[in-house]
C-alpha cells in the first residue's frame, strides 16, 4: 500500500482560498465601486490557474522520476543476474 502526498490537499486548499479571495475581492468590488479591488479579485483567480497548472507539471514530473527509478532498479537487478551467472558475487 502507498501513501498518497498531502500535496492534493494543499492544492486544493490554496486553490480554494484563492478563489473565495478572489470572490470576495470582486464583491467589495462591486458594491463599493473600487476598480482596484476588482483588479486583485482579477489577481487571485489568475493564480488559482498557476497553481493548478503548477502542481499538473509537479505531479507529472513525479511519474517521470518513478519511470527512471523503475527502469533503474531493473537494470541493477540485470547486472546482479549476469553476476551470479558469472559467479562473480559482489
Amino acid at each position: 500500500m502507498t501513501r498518497r502526498p498531502a500535496s492534493r490537499a494543499l492544492t486544493i486548499l490554496a486553490v480554494g482560498f484563492l478563489l473565495l479571495d478572489a470572490l470576495l475581492l470582486a464583491y467589495g468590488g462591486v458594491a463599493w465601486h473600487r476598480p482596484g479591488l476588482l483588479a486583485g479579485a482579477g489577481a487571485c483567480a489568475a493564480l488559482a490557474v498557476v497553481v493548478v497548472l503548477v502542481w499538473r507539471r509537479y505531479r507529472r514530473a513525479l511519474v517521470d522520476i518513478e519511470a527512471a527509478r523503475r527502469a533503474m532498479r531493473d537494470e541493477v537487478q540485470s547486472i546482479r543476474d549476469l553476476l551470479q551467472q558469472h559467479h562473480l558475487h559482489n
